[in-house]
């Protein structure tokens, strides 16, 4: 669960927002949306800017696919993306867009009009802090910083709670909380994303079992169950799993349990030779782009297009092991 209006246990919140997991919506909610793969035809765009490392973090931005009151299906670049509630996402439509936000121990979502991008809900998750000498006030993290809202009409409710119990707000343009609500969701990473995504997402946690294709990933936000066909092999349960998605690049570190050093490391992007000569391949990565010899790839790479999607699989030296193309 995201949140609980009152009585909250204490323990770390980050650890309480959801279980991210492809079917917990309810009974005729456990759908898949058809994978989508990058289009090799587009150019992919540079992508060098440096990867935000608050972790757990996640920036998707997501369509209206289907629609329940009270339950929200969305399209994102990575996969489906649920949101669900009792009290709220009522009214959610087709000509909406979801941006959705984790940033440590809070979450943010914004439901925008599409044709003029006008606000008409941003629900705020994650412990409760009262603002520092202010009355009435309350303390949240937002996509544009530290805010403090006043309570508004939910002074009574907001004045039951102890600090860090977690709760949902919902806030309008006033800077004033306007509900208190539950708010769920569940989010697969099933794809890759498309070249042009703004996508963003960092998170650690251990492999903690494996089934066909994927990869159940337990986490401080829940467990995501992972596609491993976004470029990561052969991993182990009991594994550290450390899972980068950056527009469209994946990477993806897993290391041996409480170890500090990757033992694999799966780099994934849109293919861009470093010579004309195609001796090498550039990629990004979290410390930024990096070049790796073309040499033990000539069977993955042969015939392959540039912009086309890539992973190359490095040792926990950094040398390659091998190149895989996706089919």
């Amino acid at each position: 669960m995201i949140s609980r209006l009152s009585k909250a246990p204490r323990i770390l919140p980050a650890l309480l927002f959801a279980t991210m997991v492809i079917s917990s919506a309810g009974p005729g909610f456990a759908e898949e949306a058809p994978a989508v793969y990058p289009d090799a035809s587009v150019p992919a765009p540079e992508s060098t800017a440096p990867f935000d490392d608050v972790n757990p973090s996640v920036i998707l931005k997501g369509s209206v696919w289907r629609m329940k009151p009270g339950i929200v299906f969305l399209r994102t670049p990575i996969g489906l993306l649920t949101l669900s509630s009792k009290t709220t996402l009522k009214d959610v439509r087709a000509s909406h867009e979801v941006t959705f936000w984790i940033h440590g121990a809070q979450l943010a979502v914004d439901i925008r009009k599409r044709a003029d991008g006008s606000l008409l809900h941003r629900y705020l998750s994650g412990p409760f802090k009262p603002a520092d000498g202010e009355d009435k006030t309350l303390r949240r993290w937002t996509p544009e910083g530290e805010k403090s809202f006043h309570y508004g009409a939910q002074e009574r409710a907001l004045a039951a709670l102890r600090e860090d119990d977690l709760l949902t707000v919902e806030v309008d343009d006033t800077d004033t909380v306007v509900g208190l609500h539950d708010l769920q969701f569940d989010l697969q990473v099933s794809q890759l994303p498309a070249s042009g995504s703004d996508t963003h997402l960092l998170l650690t946690g251990t492999v903690s079992k494996l089934k066909s294709n994927f990869i159940f990933f337990r986490t401080p936000i829940g467990v995501v169950n992972v596609n491993a066909k976004i470029g990561i092999k052969n991993a182990k349960v009991g594994q550290t799993m450390t899972l980068h998605i950056h527009r469209h690049h994946v990477v993806a570190d897993l290391a041996s349990q409480n170890a500090a050093a990757p033992v694999r490391r799966f780099v994934t992007g849109p293919l861009q030779f470093a010579t004309p000569e195609h001796t090498s391949v550039k990629l990004w990565t979290p410390d930024g782009e990096q070049t790796y010899p073309a040499d033990r790839g000539r069977s993955a790479l042969s015939g392959a297009k540039e912009g086309s999607p890539i992973t190359v699989e490095l040792n926990g030296q950094g040398s390659v092991v091998e190149f895989h193309r996706f089919h």
